[in-house]
């Protein structure tokens, strides 16, 4: 184990213990070698003990603090950014794919109230059953009156959906494939079994990983590693076919392609999160901890442009808080409390500045049927993609 992580409990490590044994499984069974995708899926999603089917991860004592629990101006910012879309449709539906602890919920509903245009429900995605009953737990103690709206979803909508869908940090948990040059060719890193028994990343050199258009192979070194989401592409497909008439939200960590595959980047992004210690070490234990890399955005215009979306905005995150107004719902906050004003600021600074969240962080919107509101960006990057 990677000595600067915390021992887990012996409960915990037996869990990881049982999900090395299935994914050593699967390695024996597929004939000695597995893509690093179908490895991370196991990780991540493996019924009672991938880690996000019993995720417990979430917060100060957790493995990671997301945005809407920095600071409940994030959400109320994407409230206020959704609101115009709503108000030009009659019947209409939010759905949050994994919302985490149900705070990004509970603020976006009572912003929404605020603004008089609450949806007529409001479905949650999660495959998580804890996560599910942590979720209801936020939203009953939160938001008592507006629980009647909320429903929650173990799979994609059957029927069409007018309103908005919202997606933060939720792509970059999409499984990914790992790459390595060799010879100028792209060659795939998978699993595999090593001598003593532990599993071991090994590349394949008879499988060779296609990359996605304007890459300049001939500008990667020797050695160059970085990873590839072909599971953008139909999990941005399936949203089109339920949403009738609306907005997609996404927000997450990422780079457009041409600054994503720079060739400085030598590692790729691949990240992993134990308890708020990050590292890039994927197989250590397995389960317990987040195996996120960043987002492609141009794969996602790519695919928006092929499933009947229209890529009608892409900025970073400072930008979307700005031109949302964070900065007058914090006067608003503020008031004449030295604490508050002290921890706004704090919060705002790690949102929004550069070397924070700011710049990593970037936020698009995909539409069909409707226009993008004026108040979205005040610095539009789509001709970066």
């Amino acid at each position: 184990m990677n000595n600067h992580l915390l021992e887990p409990s012996r409960e915990m490590k037996e869990l990881s213990e049982q999900l090395r044994s299935v994914m050593a499984g699967s390695i024996e069974q597929a004939g000695g070698w597995i893509p690093f995708d179908q490895w991370m899926s196991q990780a991540l999603y493996t019924p009672g003990l991938g880690y996000y089917s019993s995720l417990q991860g979430l917060g100060d004592e957790g493995d990671f603090v997301t945005a809407p629990e920095i600071s409940p101006l994030f959400s109320r910012v994407v409230a206020r950014q959704i609101e115009p879309i709503l108000s030009v449709m009659a019947s209409t539906s939010i759905l949050e794919f994994g919302a985490g602890s149900g705070v990004m919920a509970a603020d976006i509903l009572l912003e929404l109230e605020r603004q008089q245009q609450l949806p007529d429900s409001y479905k949650i995605l999660e495959l998580s059953g804890t996560l599910r009953a942590r979720q209801r737990d936020t939203l009953t103690q939160r938001v008592p009156h507006l629980l009647e709206r909320v429903s929650w979803l173990e799979e994609l909508p059957q029927s069409p959906l007018q309103g908005v869908v919202v997606a933060n940090e939720v792509m970059d948990a999409i499984p990914f494939e790992r790459f390595v040059m060799r010879g100028g060719t792209p060659v795939a890193v998978g699993l595999s079994i090593g001598s003593d028994g532990q599993m071991v990343l090994v590349e394949n050199p008879e499988s060779e990983i296609k990359l996605p258009a304007g890459i300049d192979v001939g500008g990667l070194a020797e050695g160059y590693s970085s990873e590839i989401r072909p599971g953008i592409s139909p999990w941005i497909h399936s949203i089109s076919e339920f949403l009738q008439q609306g907005m997609v939200l996404l927000i997450d960590y990422g780079y457009q392609r041409s600054e994503y595959y720079r060739p400085e980047r030598q590692n790729g992004t691949l990240s992993c999160f134990y308890r708020h210690h990050q590292h890039d070490d994927p197989l250590t234990l397995p389960g317990l901890q987040d195996i996120t890399a960043h987002v492609d955005f141009t794969a996602v215009a790519e695919a928006a442009d092929e499933s009947e979306l229209s890529v009608a905005g892409f900025t970073t995150q400072a930008y979307f808080l700005l031109a949302g107004g964070i900065a007058g719902l914090a006067e608003e906050e503020l008031l004449d409390d030295l604490q508050t004003r002290v921890e706004t600021s704090r919060a705002i600074q790690q949102l929004a500045m550069p070397a924070q969240m700011g710049e990593m962080v970037k936020v698009m919107a995909l539409t069909k049927g409707v226009e993008l509101p004026d108040t979205f960006t005040i610095h539009d990057q789509c001709h970066t993609l």
